[in-house]
């Protein structure tokens, strides 16, 4: 199964500024000049003028404020292109299978072709790989994953059993939460193993943030929420 889930220091200038200066001796009044010589010691004093300060390179966002990360602008350039949903994606995806039910299914490709990577499978936990165009909605052919072992199968195929909520009925609760774009939908457990949970994967569209949404798999109760704004 696929899992999902990536500054400069600036250097400041210090310049010092060196002086030379003469020391004058003077005589007290009504005596004669005793003498006057330079002084030849140095002595060092920072110069605090505008002038006198190295340009230092700044680390502090653009001054527009509309800067963004890679990963928000790659949003920003791929999920418009996108024609086709997530759910008419999956059900295209579903199809290619005979009785095959949905277990991830994720917004991938580049902008000029951006593609649906789906995973579906059968009962017994076999999976396949589809990929769906993400503009014209057509599946590709179905490709049974061959590095699955028993055991992997044995366990989607308990996941899938306990699974009593869909695919959409989870995407659905999430952007109940909040308005966007579902990007990726996934089947998965709890860290403790103990929860079988849809994560989905929203896209708002005013910031390009993602926020990720784990939906307990058999009541529809969000139990993990986390934005990611990079």
């Amino acid at each position: 199964m696929v899992i999902k889930r990536n500054e400069t220091a600036a250097r400041r200038g210090r310049p010092a500024l060196t002086r030379s200066t003469g020391l004058i001796c003077v005589a007290a009044a009504g005596a004669l000049l005793a003498g006057c010589g330079n002084d030849d010691g140095d002595s060092t004093q920072t110069d605090t003028s505008t002038a006198g300060r190295a340009a230092s390179p700044s680390t502090s966002p653009s001054s527009d404020g509309g800067s963004l990360t890679d990963d928000q602008r790659e949003r920003k350039e791929l999920v418009p292109k996108a024609k086709v949903g997530y759910d008419k994606a999956l059900d295209a995806a579903v199809a290619t299978v005979d009785k095959a039910k949905p277990v991830s299914i994720e917004l991938k490709g580049t902008p000029d072709k951006p593609v649906w990577k789906a995973e579906v499978a059968t009962a017994d936990g076999a999976t396949h790989d589809v990929d769906v165009d993400a503009v014209t909605g057509k599946a590709g052919q179905a490709r049974a994953d061959k590095d699955q072992d028993q055991d992997d199968k044995r366990e989607l195929a308990d996941w899938l059993k306990k699974a009593t909520v869909t695919a959409q009925q989870a995407a659905q609760t999430a952007t109940d939460k909040k308005k966007g774009t579902v990007t990726s939908v996934e089947l998965d457990d709890s860290d403790k193993g103990d929860t079988v949970l849809w994560s989905v994967d929203v896209v708002t569209t005013d910031d390009w943030n993602k926020t990720t949404y784990d939906v307990d798999a058999t009541n529809r109760k969000i139990v993990r929420e986390h934005v990611d704004r990079d």
